[in-house]
């Protein structure tokens, strides 16, 4: 006999009623009540708590960034290496907002969702001519000026050149019992799940289908009346916009902006998280952003001189035993759950 209960739980679970919720307590939360406990044990001064809950939040903010460049590659077939330019304009925007004109920190996030749309549409439209690892030259080129762009002289007044800037830490609104990091935390989180539910229901209706068609077969969808440059270019903005909202939210956590701080390491970290979460799967961004954001981490504690080769070491492991990321493995263990039992 199969096991019923199970098997429709997990078939939920796969068909996305209950995605959210598990990303974020396997990428979030399951964290959050571990710094629970141990404040609770006393086995964590403030200074520690903070950093915690400062790691916890970055990983809500890397989700948002790799989701945006999840529905980019993943749902319409476009590689890119240059998301880390639109984390930069996001993080500026906000910079740039609170720093010279007193803007609340709130009202940054949606200038930046425009400025970042409008960038990321511009941006796709001439690389419309482009695709596969053109496109993501493209894109790497992007990412690679970006940072010298910010440090040019004339912009010095407002980007703060090769110092950047510093960003005041807002205080948690209504009187509310939180420290500055714990605030910013569940804000983090009610935008975490608002944008993702957005990505959901968008990949659900007529314009993600489109998407996927033109990353399935750009001919076909072309001959069923689809516009593909206008559906790309506006996938462009729309991962741009993600991406944006991220840099926004980090900055503001970070406090800090600089320049050498969105080079193509980012980029590329972004792309690994797509990965190790799964390419065409929203949940793993959970997943892959604690994974760029810990594991590193981890590969330092192991020996300092040779981090990124212990890092590189495990993310091949991790491709050998998932070779489709933890979307692949909840592909096996959902096919496996689904076997009648003997």
């Amino acid at each position: 006999m199969r096991s019923i209960p199970l098997a429709i739980v997990w078939e939920m679970y796969t068909r996305g009623k209950w995605q959210l919720l598990g990303a974020l307590l396997a990428g979030n939360l399951l964290p959050a009540l571990l710094l629970t406990a141990l404040q609770l044990q006393g086995a964590l001064d403030s200074e520690d708590r903070s950093i915690i809950t400062i790691q916890v939040t970055m990983v809500l903010i890397y989700a948002i960034a790799i989701i945006g460049l999840n529905l980019l590659t993943g749902f319409n077939g476009q590689l890119s290496l240059g998301h880390a330019a639109f984390y930069a304009i996001g993080a500026y925007t906000a910079a740039i907002m609170m720093n010279s004109f007193g803007v609340s920190y709130f009202w940054t996030l949606p200038a930046a969702a425009v400025i970042c749309f409008m960038f990321g549409f511009l941006f796709g439209l001439p690389a419309l001519r482009l695709d596969g690892v053109y496109l993501a030259l493209a894109t790497f080129a992007l990412s690679v000026a970006t940072p010298q762009i910010l440090k040019i002289h004339i912009f010095e007044q407002w980007t703060g050149g090769v110092q950047g800037l510093v960003i005041a830490k807002p205080d948690a609104p209504l009187g509310l019992p939180l420290t500055q990091d714990q605030w910013l935390y569940f804000f983090t989180l009610a935008v975490t799940i608002i944008m993702y539910v957005a990505a959901t229901n968008l990949i659900r209706t007529r314009t993600g289908r489109a998407m996927m068609a033109i990353r399935d077969n750009p001919l076909a969808a072309r001959s069923m009346g689809i516009n593909n440059p206008i559906y790309k270019a506006v996938t462009f903005g729309v991962s741009g916009l993600y991406t944006g909202i991220a840099g926004t939210l980090g900055a503001i956590v970070v406090q800090f902006v600089a320049p050498d701080s969105f080079t193509i390491y980012l980029s590329v970290a972004f792309l690994v998280g797509l990965v190790v979460g799964g390419v065409g799967w929203l949940p793993g961004a959970f997943f892959g952003a604690a994974f760029i954001l810990f594991v590193p981490n981890v590969a330092e504690h192991f020996s300092q001189g040779l981090s990124g080769a212990v890092y590189g070491l495990m993310l091949i492991v991790l491709m050998l035993v998932m070779p489709g990321g933890f979307a692949g493995a909840v592909r096996i263990v959902s096919s496996f759950l689904k076997k009648p039992s003997v």
